[in-house]
């Protein structure tokens, strides 16, 4: 018999050795070696990374174009509204998240919900006689994007649905698709300005649906809807026992001739978790703070649902401190004056698009009431040279270095997007280059029918 030692656990200077007798056979045992396994490599991606995919990058990747070199390129795609330096946040808030730092008490981990002196400020914020908060009806997130995930991933199990809009932000599919939960799209409807398709909705609804998605206000669409079609949208979801995400990140971005309601402030017995945070009416997408609004009167979630958001919380740890430190201060510092500068400008830029774009022929526009966007029809029978609204955005690009997104990127063909947080100057530049362009390749109905049949 030959003896081998084998080290197990142990601690201190001297390990406890476990005594193995084998038997010695003739063969050479090798370190690592298993019988009837020959190691090889076989690393792959996990099916969840699989299954995740942003229809914004797949078809903006895809699109093999260059800018007119003789013109400055003008990108009106992009939700973001520091980009051009025209819309930059308040001094009181860059003066919270300083203090704050300079504090040094915002350099450790805090409870993965949040602090609670934070909770207490945005509950506060938000609290109202019609949908009131506690701290612990309040859920701090790295930024909207991660209280939509966790809110759709506490509502719903693989092999489920969700109810999503169309026109709608793609991240709602690609985060719902990455877990295995089946997107079903209701309709807007852009005569009534984006107001949804309430029979259609209904229609989708089954006995899987774990969720309705209500944007509001709407990216891509810049609709706010009326207190009476959010009661009927509420209407089909207690009807239907089917509770809300509400992603209300632009809430408080609604045009002075307009009032948007919080959902939660018209419903006593639909559960809804609503998703907001700093980026868009703070002007500060980067700084990632989000939270979500747990609205449950009639004790329908639960205990059940706040566990669960608990538990998935902790998968990160919380938002950052540092931002979390100056919540309060940003919510209840930062000037009236602010809010009202920044919707002006947001407001007379998408008059002067709306304007300028209805004027052009083959263009539709849809007048926004509020966020930062605005779509844009484009009456395809007019253009016969283009396939679709990525074959015509790519061509704006190659002719006129204009971006406009595709709404093929919101499941909404033979639209465009339009960003209205650019300065004014390159507003009215881009819609001129539109018109431009679009006068190069309009094509009345005898012309579009000529050139359909050439082809």
């Amino acid at each position: 018999m030959d003896s081998y030692l084998i080290q197990v656990n142990g601690h201190g200077d001297h390990a406890p050795m476990l005594d193995v007798h084998l038997k010695n056979t003739g063969n050479t045992i090798s370190p690592g070696k298993v019988k009837g396994r020959k190691p090889r490599w076989a690393v792959r991606a996990s099916e969840m990374s699989k299954k995740t995919f942003n229809p914004v990058r797949a078809i903006v990747d895809s699109m093999k174009v260059e800018p007119n070199p003789k013109k400055a390129m003008i990108s009106l795609s992009l939700g973001d509204p520091t980009v051009f330096g025209n819309l930059p946040t308040n001094d009181e808030v860059t003066r919270a998240v300083k203090e704050v730092l300079d504090s040094g008490q915002y350099n450790g981990y805090a409870p993965s919900v949040g602090y609670q002196s934070c909770r207490e400020a945005v509950a506060a914020y938000y609290n109202c006689p019609e949908a009131p908060l506690k701290a612990q009806d309040v859920i701090l997130t790295s930024g909207c994007s991660q209280a939509i995930e966790l809110a759709l991933a506490v509502l719903a199990n693989p092999g489920q649905n969700i109810l999503v809009p169309r026109p709608g932000f793609s991240l709602y599919k690609t985060l719902a698709l990455s877990m295995g939960i089946e997107v079903k799209l209701y309709n807007l409807l852009p005569e009534k300005a984006w107001e949804i398709d309430l029979e259609h909705l209904e229609s989708l609804v089954d006995e899987k649906t774990a969720c309705l998605i209500v944007n509001n206000p709407s990216n891509p669409c810049g609709s706010v809807f009326s207190k009476s079609h959010l009661q009927e949208i509420l209407a089909v979801a207690s009807r239907q026992c089917v509770p809300i995400l509400a992603d209300e990140i632009y809430a408080d971005m609604v045009f002075a001739d307009c009032k948007c309601e919080p959902i939660a402030t018209l419903s006593t017995n639909v559960p809804i978790l609503s998703c907001g945070g700093l980026a868009k009416r703070w002007l500060v997408p980067g700084w990632r703070m989000g939270w979500i609004l747990i609205h449950d009167r009639r004790d329908i979630f639960g205990n059940e649902i706040r566990d669960g958001l608990l538990r998935l919380s902790q998968r990160i740890l919380g938002p950052c401190t540092i931002v979390q430190g100056a919540l309060e201060r940003i919510l209840h510092r930062t000037p009236p004056e602010f809010y009202h500068n920044t919707l002006s400008i947001l407001k007379s830029n998408a008059d002067l698009c709306y304007a300028a774009l209805s004027a052009i022929p083959g263009l539709q526009p849809v007048r926004p009431a509020g966020a930062m966007y605005l779509m844009v029809e484009i009456e395809m029978e007019h253009f016969p040279e283009f396939e679709n609204d990525v074959e015509f955005t790519e061509r704006l690009i190659s002719e006129q270095s204009v971006f406009c997104l595709p709404a093929t990127c919101f499941e909404y063909p033979n639209f465009f997007r339009v960003v209205i947080t650019v300065p004014e100057e390159m507003i009215l530049e881009a819609c001129s280059r539109i018109q431009e362009f679009c006068e190069m390749h309009y094509q009345g109905a005898e012309g579009a029918q000529d050139l359909e049949c050439d082809k």
